[in-house]
Order: structure tokens, then sequence, then C-alpha cells
């Protein structure tokens, strides 16, 4: 899933190097990670990426879903977080600096949705990303662990596939949970008809 590439970068210069077209990969701390998502991770994340663009169109809702994006995280520019998917609101890109050239956000009031499919490094969508998007006030995040991975203080005993939307409550993530065949309530799409089971079929 993740190799590293032995460079130390600042994430304008891993901005300079990304590779226009091909390929997936984040900055953490300086070092290039080489994302290498498998099949059933790429059924998941391009079923809710489709699922969201067709509520999208049908409300007319003044949002897009890019291909890529970089998040970079609050006062730090050693890290850029590449999400399996990302809702923005178009209206709020005009006030992002490095949208236009860099494909990147630096605000949280410009994502309505950022989405994180949990692979082996589950630990990177539960820890340290969940504070770094919380830190920036992203007001919806979504963790899909659809093969269950996640540590037992994430998703519970037994382990079992979990869609995890942590909601900005008060400037904190507060957290539900959905699986079977629970509707997934979503503040930013309350009219989505769609349960946690559709989602994980989506890897079988």
């Amino acid at each position: 899933m993740v190799q590293a590439v032995p460079e130390l970068m600042t994430l304008d210069e891993f901005l300079d190097w990304y590779p226009d077209g091909y390929g997936r990969y984040e900055l953490w701390n300086g070092v290039v990670i080489e994302m290498q998502p498998t099949g059933t991770h790429e059924q998941v994340g391009g079923f809710l990426g489709v699922k969201l663009g067709v509520e999208i169109d049908r409300l007319t809702l003044p949002y897009i879903i890019p291909r890529q994006a970089i998040v970079k995280p609050l006062d730090m520019d050693k890290s850029g977080y590449n999400p399996d998917v990302i809702v923005l609101d178009q209206q709020a890109l005009s006030e992002e600096p490095l949208w236009k050239k860099r494909s990147t956000v630096t605000q949280g009031k410009s994502v309505r949705v950022i989405i994180e499919v949990v692979s082996t490094n589950w630990r990177d969508d539960y820890g340290h990303k969940f504070i770094d998007y919380e830190a920036l006030q992203i007001p919806e995040y979504w963790v899909v662990d659809y093969l269950g991975l996640g540590g037992r203080r994430y998703i519970g005993v037994p382990k079992q596939p979990t869609f995890s939307i942590y909601q900005l409550i008060d400037g904190e993530y507060q957290v539900q949970q959905f699986r079977g065949n629970d509707r997934i309530l979503s503040p930013a799409f309350p009219e989505l008809n769609l349960t946690a089971a559709q989602v994980f079929a989506a890897g079988l």
C-alpha cells in the first residue's frame, strides 16, 4: 500500500516534484510516500465518489470532487495529504492561495467532506489524519473501514466493517458509526440514500 521515496522535501518542493497525471503521493514530515492502493480499495473510493457526484448534480450543489487534491495540514510546511475522496466547496476556492496552480487546499472551510478508505496503514486514518483534519476544522470526515481493519478502540469488539462519520461540533470531532443495513447519515448530504452494507459491498 505505501512505499517511501527516500527524499526529504518541503511541501513546495513536493508540489514542484509531483508527477503530473501519474501515481498518488503524500508528503509526511518531509518524506514522500507513494500510495499503492489495492483494487478493492479503489472500488470503494470510486463507488463513493460516484454516489456523491450524483447527489451534487441532483441537488445542484456548488461542490466539486477533484480527481486529486492535496490537503495541507495547519501550520506545517513538510506534509500534504492526498485523500481518497474530497468534496470541495467551489465558492470557497477563490480564497485558496494554492488551489489554481497547485490543486492544494489550506483551509478547512473549503472542504465539505473528506474521505479516507482504510487500508493496512489504518493508524494514519484514525490517528494522524484525524488530528490534522480536526485542527483544520474540516466539517465532516468519513473513515470507511470496509474490511474492519482498525483498532478495537476505534471500531469496537468484535472488529467488523465500520463506516465512521466524524462531524465537527464546537471545534471537535464527534463520531457516529454505521454497520450493516444502517443508513448513512451525513450532515453534508442529508438526502443520501445509502447503507453501510452497500458501500462495503463495493469492495467485494
